[in-house]
Order: structure tokens, then sequence, then C-alpha cells
């Protein structure tokens, strides 16, 4: 394992500032809360006209602090997530590549198409599905984060473009409370070192500050053979306070490495392989790091598979709240980010015997190339692989919320709004296919040969292309949104009402263009090999262009009755929409750039009804759903497209629990989904859509002493079918995640924490629709126990 003296690490961090943020686990341990009611009575600001108590609003919201996230002890940004009602996070892609879904709102491909991440108020991408640039690759959760809040359902729709099922919205720190910390974090039983910062204070008596983040490095929870986590990211805040409002500058900064796990060989009952362990191996290996390709203007280059997804983002904005004279308040948010990056993770394509993966390229045997060079290799198992060797070109955007207010009482607010946003999407696809044999501790690549002895392969490679030259593409587009809206607010007696509308417009422009394939040497020693007589390169010549537009309108009406200081029921009737993007091109946009009216935009309607309830020590939200989803997208992996309709109906419920030194926190979500309509395969009609399961839940128990605390959560998911033929099915699994802090004195802490306790094996989602003749499939598997031990100094 890799050490450092700690001071050291820090001022290293503080020099370079440099910083990655922080997973919720590696941050201060939970003490008690204040009130014991605080849940019902939180002030939220995330999707609702004007700032309310959840108890008071008619909206799904939710408002979580960072010491309730460290109970469950995440290892990701968005393993914190499964803690918030509603939420289906299947965080089992790394720090990043999350698929994130909300109340049965589907997950077709990837990513989170109808949920917005936000920092501050303001979307972290525009589209939270872009094909190898889902959002949660370009965020950190560490201590620079105050709370997060979410809302669930229609409310969302009027509040953000893009965004009909849902806001996720960390909210920062920013120097309101003279505080900071140092930490230490290390894996005890996995490579990984993190030291943390932040700290906050007021400059002036009117001006304040805050700043934080932190730097790593390490091989990960799962075993590649190299460093495949190394970076960090720093954000900072500065606030000037006037007597009637304030302006606060915002910049962050982010360059981190993080290993990218995609489907991997392992039994369909989750079993794992002889060699192969599916809870803590992965094809990643040390012999197998660098690729060489055309790069998007058709030179050879080479791409780094340690670089993994390597997100590189440097964002400024401002925000600006300002009360007016006669009863008017103006807010304005700016940020302006410059992102850029790399994604670059092995696939599998295929697994099967050495002797039948060589045959399915033309060969009779294969090879050990970079291990025992030339030993041969037909007993054991091996791969196809394909490298998703990606380059984010610039995916940089400009976003601006401006809203006016008008209070004509306590009660009673109009708000006007205009949301602006231009987001760039220009990435390069230049994917390669290789034989690997199967095995989890630096597995060696494989030379295939014909039963001629012609050597099909070099160093593995067999192919400059991928999936049937499929894959080669490169596009260079934007995507510019519109959007004003109006919300309205008031309370007549026990009964407040909201209603809001957004009329959302758009326009893409750009090109983008597939594969050509040549005879290239691109290795440069003067021979021609096999694979070298057909590299697939970018078609530049005959680039395709990007030129439609789009509108929507949204709506969201609801109501919210406070029958006693206790007890609230609310309803809600919305309708949203979700404009589709990247995942069009390639074979929704037609010759002249235009796209279908149908294919560009996505509605979704929803219906809720709600009850909130506290007691003494007690408090429930409950909420019943129903939502019908269009859906148009394209999933990479298999190369499909959908054309479909959706239809979800469920309950939410989030409660908390006090007694005496313990407080117990849970929430759980049933859902019933199916296919409605489909298009392009009506065969699955009536089907539960693909990882829908009936129940997922997340409960969390936590003992406060008076040096320190400890607890338990446990993170769940009932059977979910693989694929949406519903055959092959996911059994359902419980993850229970423990840990426990002292207080060595009044400001130091150390804290253990054990994250899937008893190394339960738990499959989020397969490439397989029905268990193959083999029984091998590929999937994603929650990582199997993973202990870390942070020291912790707190000042103030």
């Amino acid at each position: 394992m890799t050490t450092h003296n700690t001071p050291l690490y820090l001022i290293s961090a503080l020099a370079l500032a440099v910083s990655q943020g922080v997973h919720a686990q590696e941050t201060d341990q939970a003490k008690p809360e204040a009130s014991q009611n605080k849940g019902l009575e939180t002030i939220v600001v995330t999707g609702v006209p004007r700032r309310t108590t959840i108890m008071a609003s008619s909206v799904s919201v939710s408002s979580v602090s960072l010491e309730q996230v460290q109970v469950s002890t995440p290892r990701s940004t968005a393993e914190a997530f499964r803690i918030i009602p509603g939420i289906r996070a299947e965080s089992t892609g790394g720090e990043g590549n999350a698929n994130i879904a909300v109340r049965g709102l589907p997950v077709a491909s990837g990513g989170a198409k109808f949920l917005q991440l936000q920092e501050d108020g303001l979307p972290v991408m525009q589209y939270g599905d872009i094909a190898f640039g889902n959002s949660d690759i370009f965020m950190r959760l560490d201590n620079t984060v105050q709370t997060i809040e979410s809302i669930r359902g229609g409310s969302a729709s009027t509040a953000a473009s893009n965004a009909p099922g849902g806001i996720i919205n960390f909210i920062s720190k920013n120097g309101e409370n003279e505080s900071g910390s140092v930490s230490t974090t290390l894996g005890l039983d996995y490579d990984s070192v993190r030291t943390d910062f932040e700290y906050g204070t007021y400059l002036s008596d009117s001006v304040r500050f805050h700043v934080g983040g932190f730097v790593r490095q390490g091989e990960g929870p799962r075993e590649t053979g190299y460093t495949s986590n190394k970076g960090g990211q720093i954000k900072a805040n500065l606030t000037k306070d006037f007597e009637n409002g304030y302006v606060r500058l915002y910049y962050k900064h982010l360059d981190d490495k993080s290993v990218g796990y995609l489907p991997m060989p392992m039994y369909s009952n989750g079993d794992s392989i002889a060699g192969f362990d599916a809870q803590s191996d992965t094809p990643h290996s040390a012999l197998f790091t660098k690729t060489v390709r055309l790069n998007g203007e058709n030179q050879i280059s080479s791409g780094d598979i340690r670089d993994g997804m390597n997100p590189k983002v440097d964002s400024v904005g401002f925000e600006a709240v300002f009360d007016l004279d006669n009863d008017w308040r103006i807010e304005n948010r700016f940020r302006k980010s410059s992102i850029s990056g790399n994604f670059n993770s092995p696939f599998t394509e295929q697994v099967g015997s050495a002797t039948s993966i060589a045959e399915s390229i033309g060969g009779a045997g294969a090879t050990l190339s970079n291990a025992n060079t030339g030993e041969a290799f037909n007993d054991g198992l091996a791969m196809k692989m394909v490298t998703f060797d990606v380059t984010m070109n610039d995916f940089g955007s400009i976003v601006n919320d401006f809203k006016l207010t008008k209070s004509f009482d306590d009660d009673t607010s109009l708000t006007f709004g205009y949301y602006a946003s231009t987001q760039n999407i220009a990435m390069s696809w230049l994917w390669n296919s290789y034989v690997m044999e199967l095995k989890g501790d630096n597995a060696a690549l494989l030379n295939v040969t014909g039963a001629d002895g012609t050597e099909l392969s070099e160093n593995g490679l067999y192919a400059y292309s991928a999936f049937g030259n499929c894959c080669q593409r490169d596009y260079d587009t934007e995507y510019d949104t519109r959007a004003p809206y109006v919300a309205f607010s008031t309370k007549l007696g026990d009964v407040s009402i909201d209603a809001s509308a957004r009329y959302d417009s758009g326009e893409a422009r750009g090109t983008y263009a597939g594969a050509v394939t040549s005879t290239v040497d691109m290795n440069r020693d003067g021979v021609i090999s096999v694979p070298e007589q057909n590299v697939a390169g970018i078609d530049t010549a005959n680039a395709s262009p990007v030129n439609y537009d789009w509108n929507y309108s949204s709506y969201s009406i609801g109501a919210n009755y406070q029958i006693d200081p206790s007890l609230a029921t609310f309803a809600r009737i919305s309708k949203g929409g979700r404009a589709n993007a990247d995942r069009l091109l390639f074979g929704k946009v037609r010759a002249d750039g235009s796209v279908a009216k149908e294919d560009a935009v996505d509605e979704v309607n929803q219906f809720e009804f709600g009850v909130k309830k506290r007691f003494d020590s007690l408090s429930v939200f409950a909420t019943a759903f129903f939502a019908e989803t269009e859906e148009q997208n394209f999933e990479a992996t298999s190369q499909t497209f959908f054309d479909r309709e959706y239809e979800a109906k469920g309950i939410e419920i989030e409660s908390t629990y006090f007694i005496d030194a313990w407080d117990f926190r849970g929430n759980l979500t049933w859902t019933d989904a199916e296919i409605a309509k489909d298009a392009l395969a009506p065969e699955v009609v009536g089907n539960t859509p693909r990882r829908q399961a009936d129940l997922i839940y997340s409960l969390m128990a936590r003992y406060n002493y008076e040096q320190g605390s400890a607890g338990l959560s446990f993170i769940g998911t009932t059977d979910a079918y693989a694929q949406d033929n519903n055959d092959l099915k996911l059994d359902g699994y419980t993850q229970v995640n423990g840990f426990v802090s002292y207080d060595l004195s009044e400001n130091l802490n150390i804290a253990l924490n054990v994250n899937n306790l008893f190394d339960t094996v738990g499959i989020t989602e397969a490439e397989e629709g029905s268990v193959p003749e083999n029984n091998i499939i590929r999937a994603r598997a929650i990582n199997g126990r993973t202990t870390s031990l942070t020291l912790k100094y707190a000042f103030n």
C-alpha cells in the first residue's frame, strides 16, 4: 500500500490547488442532530418557488445532511444517492458512470436521463445521459457539501430543463459557520490513500469564504494491477453580504483519474469463475494499459486505459440574490464550465474457451502475448475485449438562471424566470478489439493464429475497430436551451397551492461522422499485418449535419392541506419533458440534419398524492405516484435503439424515529412498472422494464454515545429482470454497511468504516437477457467488503 506523511500530503494538495471530492464515508462521522423534528421542518430551496419547509410543501422533497450520508459509508458519489427515497442508483461503475433512475422512470441505456444532478442550483451537465459522459463523472461528494436536497416527481418538470423525474442538488458550505477539518483515510484491505481538507470563515463582518477538496491515489476497491485512482478536486466560494442580499463567487477545479468498471464475467447466479472474483477482480491489467488507434483527425495516436474516467473541469460562476423595494426579489445564478477528458475502459464482448474465441475471428488457436510470450493457450477461458476508448474533446457549458419574485403578502408570491444554457458535446470514439485470458490478477493478452500459422493479431489486438466497424465515431455538436417559466404560490387558510409552467425550446447544431476503413501501418514497422489491412478511422470527408430545433411545454399544479400542525396531505399533477441529444445521432437524425418531432422530445405525465405525519419522535412521509413516460434512446454496448412508452405506479415512504441515544432513518419504494408500447420490439409490451425491482429500500440505525457514534445501514433490492425480455432474473440482495467513530480528544476523531460488511454478492445489471449455454454472463456487481480508517482533526 502507498503511504504518505500526512502534513506533506496536505501541503501538496494546497500548493497544487488540486483535490478530488471526498467520499462521504471519509468525512466527519455522524453526530446527534440538533432537533429530532428537523426532518419535516427543514427549509428547502431546491425546486420550489420560494423557500419553504418540507411539512408545508406540496413537493416530494428530502434534505439529507452530510452526517446522514456517512452512516451508509458510500465509496462513490452515486452510492450516496441510494439513501434518497425513490432513487435507484446502480453505482457499480466506479467513481462515475452510474445508472440512476427515479420512481420507475426507465434507464433504457445509461446515466440519469430523467433526473438532473446539480451543484448549487445549476446542472452539472444539461443532459444526464450523454454517452460516456454521465453527469456523475464530473462531480464529487466531499466535505465542501453542506446538504443534499432532492425532489422527486412532477414538480421538477418546471423547476429545471430536462428533469421531469427529479433533481438532486449538492448545496455547498459558504463560510457562514467558521469551521474546518483535515483528515486522512486509508484503505485497510484495499489500496487507497486520501487526504481531505476544508475551511470557511468570515474575513470581515460582511465577507466570508469557504474552500476545500482532497487528493487521493490508490488502486481502488478492485485489483487493477496499477494505480488506477489518482487526482483531486478543489472548490471555493467567496460571499459578500449586503443589507438586502448577497453576491457569491464560485470556483471549481476537478482533475481526477478513476477506474471505470464495465460488465465483467461471472456465472448467472452471481458465483465467481475460477481465477476471477466477481467482487474484487476486474479485466483491467498491468499487462494491458495502452492502445494505438487513429484519432478523430485520423492521426496515429495512443490511448491509456489507466486514465479510466478522467474528467477535467474548470468552472467559475456567481450567485446574486437581493430583496428590492415594494416586495420584489431578484436572483441570478451563472456558471461557465470548461470540460474535457477521457473515458477508457475494457468491455467484455464475448466469453468462451480460448479455442472457440480464436475460431470466432477465423483462427485455430491462441498463444500468450505478453506473459510467457508464445506459450500455447488453448485450454483455458478467454475473452474478446473492446476498449471503450473515448476522448471528451469539449463538454463545456454556459448556464444562467434568472428569476424575479413579487411577494404580495407573507403567503402569496409570483415568480418570473428565464433559463438559458449552451451545452457542447464533442467527442471521439476510438475503439479497438483484443483477445485476453479470463483471469483476475493481471490477465495477459492472447495472440490468435490461423491454421496455416498466420498471425491474426498483434499483442492481443485483432481489429482496429469494434462490433463490425460500428463504433469509430466523431461528433462536434452544440445544444442550446431557452426556457421562460412562471410560478405562483399562495395560502388559503390551511391549504397551500402552487402552480408553475415552463416552455423549453432549443436547437442542435453541428456535425457527426462514422467509420471508414483503410490500410495503415499502425506500428510503423514497414510491414502490413492482418489487423493493419482494415483500420477503422473517421469518415471526415462525409460528415453529416445536425440541424434541428425542439420545444415542449411543462406544467405542475399542487396543493398541500395542513390538517393540523403534525399532519398534512398533498396532491400534484404534472407534465414534463426531456429533449434528446447525442443519443439520436447515427440513426435518428435524417440526412439533412433534421429529427422527427416525436424523436426530439420525450414527455412524462405524473400524478402524486402524499401524506406527512409527525409524532413526538417519529415522522413519516408517504407518497403514491403514477407516471407515463415516452422513451427514445440508444445503447452503445448492444447497438440498440429504443422507441417506447412506459407506465409506472408505486408508493414511496420516508421515515425517521428517535429514541434516547438512538436514531433510525429509512425509506422504501415499491414500484409496479411495465412497457406499455414498443414500436421496434412489440414482443416486450407488457413486460417489466429491465433492472426495475418491485422494492428498493434503505434503512439506517445509529447509536450516539458520549465520545462518538456507531451505526449500520441496510441497502437492498428485490429481484429484477436483467433485460426487457424478462427471462434472466437478477437475485435481490441486502448490502450491510457499518461504521464506528471515537473522539480521541475534543477535536480529533478516529473512525472505522466497513462497506458491504458481510461480503454480499449483488448484481445490478447484465448484458445477457437469457442464460447462455456456458452459464457465463457479463455483469456489474457491487464490490466485496472494503474497510477504511479515517483520522480527522476538526478546528474552528
